[in-house]
């Protein structure tokens, strides 16, 4: 049979369970993404590649299933190229699909060709996988291995580069090409050893203080669930790492949200076993080591993950499994159950009613902010303001610096799997797109970002891309004209002592450190959003309430105080943790 071959690429996408791809369109793989509609997948183009990758990955994050995204030769691989390392590193499911010149004058380039460079030698440091076709027959098999690395190991970007005349042309292929999945790729989740799963179920009943450390693994995994089931049946306090924030409830009593920093280093320190659930135990965990952990010659540490790179590698492990978490959990539950009887809850409780007064003094420092009622507002508020306005199942992205730490110190995660951010690379004006990806992913649930004047400067346009596609998304803009958590640091640097006196140095103290006006709500309204501005705190809930009664997207600009917006909640504790441990 003749077919484009773009078209075979979408039908086996389609045989995977796409349902929505992302990207620009682009006369060099119209024979893909213009074979789309009769399989039934929806295409949303963005105003810019990078934030096709942004989309990919929160689609992916939110659903467990693949992103798909498109960029076409030369300069769209270009633009795409920062979302890549972006979505790679913060390990999102997302396969990428790009055109290239056609087959005689690129790889090797034939010498000046026209939107021509080697593609696949820039992505593939920054990716799972990156192969370029070179012969239209073999789309097919490089598909087939793009897909099976997708869903090997640690989640991460997959990229098939395609020349334009074998993405467009009509080729030969033969009969029973479109497989299904499990014909070409394991499509069984990795079930654990069930000698180790009983070890570290006996482990952890004889403890007297586990701890369960979990990462992003258990979003992308969706193991929500096993997780709430195990941690109550060893009534075990649970951290995460920045990025695996929400595996459980923080309604939970026994959820320590990371926002109570010295406190998630005394659980952890404290244990005597810790079981450590998809996560990679990095720079932001303090790589494991002491004092925010415990001695690894005294503490025991059960490892599980998908990929066995990381088994051990930051931390040493006495027990390292190699499984899906969800698999994990769900065996390790039934191992549970038989020793429940020889559990120490007593003991345990004692341990989780200390961690809860300590919780209970962090969260009201915390919240002794929100009496501040100043005009323009502190960022607390917006925090605070959008938990009380927006469902419990909200999804709340947040970007930028100190706007999305004010974030995370002012929102609770109530429902699993609700918060989206880029924790890994802290990539500004990733959350604009990730906002839309989200809306795609789950269009019957609230969606919101939180994000600075900065970082919504990087990709604003996407507003358009809101409107256009009906996504029902509301941006709260926190505005304080500065790069606010350079400045903070510029300024300790330049003059430490006037800066704690004085909180703040002038602009001509700082180095290019200060931003001019932007009126976000208005730059919304251009574009066909409904747009609010905000300085006081009194009138944010009304605000809200009313772009979410337009049901159309919605940009409110949000003033903040410049000063007390860069005197983010824990600065200390976030630049003692890009510094090494001492233990």
């Amino acid at each position: 049979m003749n077919l484009q071959g773009g078209d075979v690429i979408a039908k086996m996408l389609h045989k995977e369970g796409v349902e929505v791809v992302f990207g620009i369109i682009d006369g060099t793989y119209f024979g893909f993404y213009s074979n789309l509609k009769k399989y039934g997948i929806k295409l949303i183009t963005p105003r810019h590649e990078t934030s096709a990758l942004h989309m990919a990955g929160a689609y992916a994050r939110i659903t467990g299933k693949l992103g798909v995204c498109i960029a076409s030769n030369g300069p769209g691989v270009a633009n795409a190229l920062p979302g890549v390392a972006v979505e790679n590193a913060e390990g999102n499911r997302v396969m990428l699909i790009t055109s290239s010149r056609r087959n005689p004058i690129a790889y090797p380039d034939r010498g000046g060709s026209y939107q021509c460079f080697d593609q696949c030698a820039v992505i593939r440091p920054m990716s799972k996988y990156s192969e370029a076709v070179p012969l239209p027959e073999r789309i097919p098999e490089i598909v087939r291995q793009a897909l099976r690395i997708a869903y090997k190991g640690r989640p991460g970007v997959v990229h098939v580069d395609v020349p334009e005349n074998y993405m467009n042309n009509k080729f030969p292929f033969p009969k029973g090409l479109f497989l299904e999945p499990s014909r070409y790729r394991r499509t069984v989740p990795i079930s654990p050893n069930a000698a180790q799963v009983k070890e570290a179920a006996s482990m952890l009943a004889k403890a007297k203080s586990p701890v369960i450390h979990a990462g992003s693994g258990i979003i992308h995994a969706q193991a929500f669930q096993e997780l709430k089931k195990v941690a109550e049946t060893l009534y075990a306090p649970v951290v995460t790492s920045w990025g695996g924030r929400g595996a459980l409830s923080e309604d939970n009593k026994l959820a320590i949200p990371m926002i109570h920093v010295p406190l998630n280093d005394k659980v952890r320190s404290e244990a005597d076993v810790i079981l450590c659930l998809g996560s990679r135990i990095g720079e932001t965990d303090w790589w494991g080591k002491m004092p925010n952990w415990g001695n690894p010659a005294q503490q025991k540490m059960i490892q599980v993950d998908i990929d066995d790179d990381f088994l051990g590698r930051n931390k040493p492990v006495d027990v390292a499994i190699i499984a899906d978490v969800k698999e994990f959990l769900n065996q390790l539950a039934v191992e549970l159950e038989k020793l429940k009887g020889s559990i120490d809850l007593n003991t345990r409780k004692k341990h989780l009613d200390k961690y809860l007064s300590e919780k209970d003094k962090s969260q009201k420092k915390l919240d002794s902010k929100l009496t501040d009622l100043a005009t323009p507002m502190i960022t607390c508020h917006v925090g605070k303001k959008c938990q009380e306005a927006f469902e419990d199942d909200a999804i709340v992205i947040l970007d930028g610096g100190n706007s999305a730490v004010w974030g995370n110190f002012y929102h609770s995660c109530k429902v699993p799997g609700s918060m989206l951010s880029t924790p890994k690379m802290g990539m500004l004006g990733a959350g604009v797109s990730q906002t839309l990806g989200a809306a795609a992913a789950a269009p019957n649930r609230q969606v919101y970002c939180i994000i600075g004047d900065g970082a919504m400067g990087f990709h604003m346009q996407e507003v358009e891309t809101a409107v256009r596609n009906n996504l029902n998304v509301i941006y709260l803009v926190c505005c304080d004209k500065q790069w606010g958590m350079v400045k903070m640091t510029q300024q300790f640097a330049l003059k430490p002592l006037k800066t704690l006196i004085k909180k703040s140095l002038s602009e001509e103290e700082t180095i290019n450190a200060d931003l001019g006006e932007i009126a976000f709500d208005k730059l919304g309204e251009s574009m066909g959003a409904y747009g609010e501005r905000v300085a006081d705190s009194s009138e944010l809930s009304a605000a809200i309430k009313r772009c979410q009664a337009q049901k159309r997207c919605s940009v409110i600009h949000v003033d903040v105080d410049p000063v007390k917006h860069m005197w983010a909640p824990a600065l200390m504790h976030f630049k003692k943790m890009h510094q090494e441990p001492k233990g």
